[in-house]
């Protein structure tokens, strides 16, 4: 079935456009690897997901690669990147456990979603990975079309796949996306949580974030946690699923156990 939605999904638009851009991710030389960094839920311990981060072949940081990504091998490059991320996985067990591959991928690489989720989609089947453990993740910090975007996320959500926006907070589409769509889940910005434990105002900024996120039903991530007093905070708050350094980094083509999750005192901030 999934063989043949991807057949068909590539073929039909390549009939109506030509789509130059379904070459099963030919057009990006330059060789990369994965880095993955756990999302765990702090009431329980159990890892949510893992999010794949870019890095060079022998880990060498993520701008190594992304700073050379241009118009011209965008869609390559996302396309290689979800290959990347699913082979990776796999071998590494990471849905045995029940956990999720939170994958990243650029809206502008995508030409059609029907026809450029092909090579996940054959990717997924021949490595045996569930769909429903593969999130979609984006990053509102370029302008964007949004009924493109919002394309993207219906058809991705309609194949089974989770959606997440990334970053919330910090970019373009912001409050008015989710008057339109409301994706499975949303990344506070880091900014938000940087220093959340000494800041009155982001406390309540993102408490009330929580609130609507929670009344939409959507899942709520706070990320680039790096400390325990941020930890602290969020945890009177209510939060439950966390990503940062205060609970693990990045393991480069493995997977990262997060530190012991040590109830911490809970608090107000004044």
């Amino acid at each position: 079935m999934i063989a043949l939605l991807a057949s068909t999904a590539c073929g039909s638009w390549m009939m109506a456009s030509g789509c130059e851009g379904c070459r099963d991710g030919d057009g990006f030389d330059i060789p990369f690897s994965m880095a993955f960094q756990p999302i765990a839920d702090i009431t329980t311990g159990e890892i949510f997901a893992h999010e794949a981060l870019v890095r060079g072949p022998n880990g060498e940081g993520a701008q190594s690669i992304l700073s050379a990504i241009d118009p011209s091998n965008r869609y390559a490059f996302d396309q290689q990147c979800r290959v990347k991320a699913i082979d990776l996985a796999t071998g590494l067990g990471l849905a045995k456990d029940g956990a999720r591959l939170s994958i990243n991928f650029m809206p502008n690489a995508v030409y059609e979603p029907r026809a450029c989720i092909r090579l996940t989609l054959a990717t997924a089947l021949r490595t045996g990975f569930p769909l429903d453990k593969i999130i979609f993740e984006f990053t509102e910090d370029e302008k964007l079309d949004t009924d493109h975007i919002l394309n993207i996320l219906r058809t991705y959500r309609a194949m089974g796949f989770k959606t997440a926006i990334d970053d919330f907070g910090a970019g373009f589409a912001g409050l008015s996306l989710l008057t339109k769509f409301q994706p499975d889940i949303v990344k506070l910005d880091m900014e938000l949580i940087r220093g959340i434990d000494r800041d009155r105002v982001k406390f309540r900024i993102v408490d009330h974030m929580i609130r609507l996120l929670n009344d939409l039903d959507i899942t709520t991530i706070c990320e680039g946690v790096e400390t325990l007093e941020e930890l602290a905070a969020l945890q009177d708050l209510g939060v439950r699923l966390v990503q940062g350094y205060v609970l693990a980094k990045p393991a480069f083509e493995a997977l990262a156990a997060p530190s012991a999750i040590i109830p911490t005192p809970r608090f107000n901030v004044a």
